[in-house]
């Protein structure tokens, strides 16, 4: 294959970016037929299709997807070599870019990722949100550096990586406070007398959470399940239901959200885990991660 053409991807990141040739010819003071034949020209030399056309509008293809995401580095990569050259210095920054699961509560991901910010060299951290399946997919091609999460690589994963335990938390039982005339029993039995707000399925705690239920005979009225963990606390809040989260983040759920603790238990507890490319670990802000661990 020839060398890639930059001006071609750069008309192609410009119009997916825009969402039409149009719109892309008005940015680029270009005509829409110039803009057209350089994408037309580009999807002929990569050999696939970029675009899938439905009228006027452009939506990219499976393949446009991913090399849309390269060309959005490589472009903001040029921004940056350009600020320098303007600067007349070089930069200081470092990029540190941290895939982290939908499950992780997101204040619990502030404080696991805070010390990045507080090191002596300095550091632009970037924080991208997804299921772990995906973000593995990116640790595999190195668009990020590491993967906050609740639940380790398995055996046999087709991405060489590696688990690094950071800490582990018992769970709280949180509950508005017009939950609480309803409840006659002590903890851990007044839990069957609520309605409950749980995780969903695909959150690693969901499996603890039910075992240790059953253990204590307790057979929660589910009526809602949730992935944001954020918008579970805000059904809590209003009084719709008790829920359960991280012991350690236990302080800050009573003071934001207006809730009781009702109960703890350290009978299960949730890990949370670096996934990190590294057996040992070199990375100096994956290391300032774990040293910073003092919840």
């Amino acid at each position: 294959m020839s060398p890639l053409n930059y001006n071609h991807l750069f008309y192609f990141y410009i119009a997916a970016t825009e969402g039409s040739i149009a719109r892309a010819s008005a940015r680029l003071n270009l005509t829409s037929q110039t803009i057209s034949g350089q994408i037309t020209s580009f999807e002929a030399q990569v050999g696939v299709k970029l675009f899938e056309r439905k009228g006027k509008k452009l939506s990219l293809s499976e393949m446009g997807v991913l090399i849309y995401s390269y060309a959005e580095e490589i472009f903001q990569l040029g921004d940056e070599v350009k600020n320098i050259l303007k600067r007349k210095q070089p930069s200081l920054w470092h990029t540190f870019t941290v895939g982290i699961t939908d499950v992780i509560p997101k204040v619990l991901a502030h404080e696991l990722l805070s010390p990045v910010l507080k090191m002596n060299e300095p550091v632009r951290l970037i924080c991208l949100e997804g299921d772990q399946e995906h973000l593995l997919a990116d640790l595999s091609v190195n668009k990020i550096d590491c993967i906050l999460t609740d639940q380790p690589l398995q055996l046999g994963s087709h991405v060489k990586a590696y688990n690094h335990l950071l800490i582990e938390s018992g769970y709280s039982f949180f509950a508005a406070e017009s939950l609480l005339k309803n409840s006659i029993e002590t903890f851990p039995k007044n839990l069957s007398d609520f309605p409950w707000l749980m995780q969903s399925k695909k959150s690693a705690v969901r499996t603890s959470l039910s075992s240790w239920l059953e253990k204590n005979n307790i057979v929660p009225n589910i009526v809602a399940e949730f992935d944001d963990s954020a918008l579970m606390k805000s059904f809590g809040k209003t009084g719709f239901g008790i829920f359960s989260s991280p012991t350690l983040i236990e302080e800050y759920i009573t003071d934001k959200y207006d809730v009781k603790v009702i109960g703890r238990t350290d009978e299960f507890k949730e890990p949370y885990y670096i996934i990190s490319p590294e057996r040992r670990l070199k990375h100096p802000a994956i290391i300032e991660i774990v040293n910073g661990v003092k919840l």
